[in-house]
């Protein structure tokens, strides 16, 4: 089992960039394939990135792969979203979630069902 915390969230202005981080628990962590999602209230989740277990594969949303780069640090225990450019619809919570039956080399799920941990997010929220 593996526990996620999300940091580095906060209020920026238009077109800044923001650094979001999400710390795993426990021993096993270059098992798991990891991915960001965000969600604004009163919608789905979305898909935001996602990354295979040794750190390779990347994959995004489509609308986002210009501006926002994932990335891995196993020997830390941790994955990162990187956002440039942000726009206030990029306004959201930001989760980060982990798939334990992720094989390796696998392009990491962009579905919510297939995540098995999730964090408790953090909040992005950009100004006009």
């Amino acid at each position: 089992q593996v526990q996620l915390v999300e940091s580095g969230g906060g209020l920026v202005q238009a077109g800044e960039s923001l650094r979001l981080s999400c710390a795993a628990s426990g021993h096993t962590f270059s098992m798991y394939a990891m991915a960001w999602f965000r969600q604004v209230p009163g919608k789905e989740r979305e898909f935001v990135a996602g990354i295979d277990r040794s750190g390779g594969k990347p994959n995004y949303a489509e609308s986002l792969k210009d501006r926002f780069y994932i990335s891995r640090d196993n020997a830390e225990k941790s994955v990162y979203l990187t956002m440039h450019r942000l726009k206030p619809e990029d306004t959201a919570n930001y989760y980060c979630a982990a798939d334990q039956q992720a094989k390796l080399w696998t392009t990491p799920s962009i579905l919510e069902d297939a995540y098995d941990y999730w964090g408790q997010g953090t909040q992005v929220t950009v100004s006009s």
